[in-house]
């Protein structure tokens, strides 16, 4: 499965930036890189957009067990395609390598590594990481493959 490939090659950036913005960074001190945009270490104990980091615990291990399972059926889904599925593919990969990625993240730490800091004047965009990046390319080209790619291929 080559699509694999793909998918560890983000948790190594991923993992890697992260060890990183840990090592070089201090907890919610904000270091500018460029006009709206920072690196800012913060720590997740949520899922997107800190969603139930103040839940008590227990949130930890439901994204656990959550990622896990979608993990284990991305991977056989990718088994499952055709070599011509190439968008759907690449997708599945980007967003299996983020989830693994973050996935790692809760169980060693028991909360994700954030630190980019996008920002417009005074409104920041909620901190994320490479993980969620890849997560969120491969959900929108996941999206072009439904809509537009599939249309093609019944088209043809």
């Amino acid at each position: 499965m080559k699509w694999l490939f793909l998918s560890l090659l983000v948790v190594l950036l991923d993992q890697a930036s992260k060890f990183l913005a840990s090592n070089s960074l201090e907890l919610h001190v904000a270091v500018p890189m460029l006009p709206g945009l920072n690196m800012t270490l913060m720590h997740n104990t949520g899922a997107a957009f800190s969603f139930l980091s103040q839940a008590g615990g227990w949130q930890r291990w439901f994204f656990i067990l959550l990622a896990a399972g979608v993990s284990i059926f991305i991977t056989i889904w990718l088994a499952k395609l055709h070599p011509r599925q190439r968008w759907l593919a690449c997708s599945l990969a980007l967003i299996l390598g983020g989830a693994v990625g973050n996935l790692l993240d809760r169980i060693m730490f028991g909360y994700v590594v954030d630190f980019i800091d996008v920002y417009y004047r005074d409104m920041h965009w909620p901190a994320f990481n490479i993980a969620d990046s890849a997560i969120t390319v491969g959900a929108i080209l996941l999206v072009i493959d439904t809509i537009w790619l599939n249309r093609q291929d019944k088209i043809d």
